[in-house]
C-alpha cells in the first residue's frame, strides 16, 4: 500500500516508496557520463528528480511504467527535486490506480445528468439530433465521463473533461441569453453544441490507465483534428445536416483556441466561435488557478510565483 503523496514531501525528507515514472530524459554530465532527468508522479502530484549513478541499470525502464524508488528530497532554486538512490520497476498488478490518477471532487453522475438537460434545451432539430448520437454512443460516453481534460494545465485529472465541459456549456447558455437581449444573429443553440463538442477528442487523446499521458494518436495528431474526425463519423448518419451549419460547427472546434500559437489551425471568424473562445478560456483559466492555491501554503496571504502565468496570486486573510 502507497504511504507518501508527493504533496506532502518536503526538503530532508527520504522517500521509499512507488511512483509512475512520468518522464525520464538521458543527458549527459561534462565528463561524459550520463544521468537521467525524471519525473515522477501520483494522486496529489509530480516532482522533477536526477538519477547520477547506475544510469546504466534503469535506463532501461519505460516512462508510464510504476517505479519503486529510494531517494532524497532537497531544495534547488526554491523547487523540490528528488535524488534518487535506487529506481527499480514494479509490476502494475499490485497497484491501485486511484493511488496514482487524481480524479475529480464533484460526482460524474450528477454532472452528466445536469448536462443531459442542458442540451435538452437545444430546439434546433439537427443539432439535437447530432448531440442524441453522441449520448446513444455507449463507447463514447464510457470514455467521455472518465477522460481528463488536460495532462497537466486544467482539469487533468479523471472527470476532468466532464466537469469542463458541463462548465462552459452552462457558460454559453447564459452568455447567449445575454447577447441574445442586445444584438440579434447570436445562435445559441449553435454556441452550446459547439460548447459541449469542442474537446471530444480528448476522449482519444489521452491514455489514463494508470497515468494521464498523450496516446500515440493523441501525440500525432492532436484532440482538434481527432474531434473533428469524431464529428464527421455522426454527421454522416444525420439525414440533411445542414452543409453550411455542419462548417460552422467544425470551425467552432477547430479555433477554440483561439490563436494559431494556442494550436488553432484557424482564429474565430464568427460570433460563436469567438464566444466559446473565451468562455473555454476563462473555464480553463479559473480551474488553473484554483487547483494552483489548492496546493499552496493556506496560511500564506500570496501564493508562490506561478511560472507560466507569471504571476503571484492573492489567496487573502484567513
Amino acid at each position: 500500500m502507497k504511504k507518501q503523496f508527493i504533496n506532502t514531501i518536503k526538503a530532508g525528507d527520504t522517500v521509499d516508496d512507488i511512483f509512475v515514472l512520468s518522464e525520464k530524459t538521458l543527458s549527459q554530465k561534462r565528463d561524459g557520463k550520463n544521468f537521467l532527468n525524471i519525473t515522477v508522479s501520483d494522486k496529489s502530484g509530480s516532482i522533477k528528480g536526477v538519477v547520477w549513478d547506475n544510469v546504466d541499470q534503469v535506463s532501461g525502464i519505460t516512462a508510464g511504467g510504476f517505479v519503486h524508488i529510494n531517494g532524497k528530497i532537497s531544495e534547488y532554486k526554491g523547487i523540490l527535486q528528488l535524488g534518487v538512490k535506487t529506481m527499480v520497476a514494479v509490476s502494475p498488478d499490485s497497484i491501485n490506480p486511484l493511488d496514482f490518477i487524481p480524479a475529480t471532487d464533484l460526482n460524474i453522475d450528477d454532472m452528466y445528468v445536469r448536462l443531459l438537460k442542458t442540451t435538452a434545451s437545444i430546439e434546433t432539430g439537427y443539432l439535437k439530433e447530432l448531440l442524441e448520437a453522441f449520448w446513444n454512443d455507449e463507447d463514447f460516453v464510457r470514455k467521455f465521463k472518465t477522460a481528463p481534460a488536460a495532462k497537466k494545465m486544467h482539469h487533468a485529472y479523471l472527470g476532468g473533461l466532464l466537469e469542463h465541459t458541463l462548465s462552459t456549456a452552462i457558460l454559453a447558455n447564459k452568455i447567449a441569453g445575454h447577447y441574445k437581449d442586445y444584438y440579434k444573429g447570436i445562435d445559441r443553440d449553435l454556441l452550446l453544441t459547439g460548447a459541449v463538442l469542442h474537446d471530444i477528442g480528448k476522449t482519444i487523446e489521452f491514455d489514463y490507465k494508470f497515468s494521464i499521458d498523450y496516446s500515440v494518436k493523441g501525440r500525432l495528431l492532436n484532440h482538434i483534428v481527432i474531434g473533428i474526425e469524431m464529428l464527421d463519423k455522426k454527421l454522416r448518419k444525420i439525414k440533411d445536416f445542414p452543409e453550411d451549419q455542419a462548417i460552422l460547427l467544425k470551425h467552432m472546434i477547430v479555433s477554440h483556441h483561439g490563436i494559431r500559437e494556442f494550436g488553432s489551425p484557424e482564429p474565430p471568424k464568427t460570433i460563436e466561435a469567438v464566444l466559446l473562445n473565451y468562455i473555454d478560456e476563462i473555464d480553463s483559466k479559473v480551474n488553473c488557478i484554483r487547483e494552483f492555491i489548492a496546493t499552496e501554503d493556506p496560511n500564506e496571504i500570496w501564493t508562490s510565483y506561478h511560472r507560466l502565468l507569471e504571476r503571484h496570486f492573492y489567496i487573502g486573510k484567513k
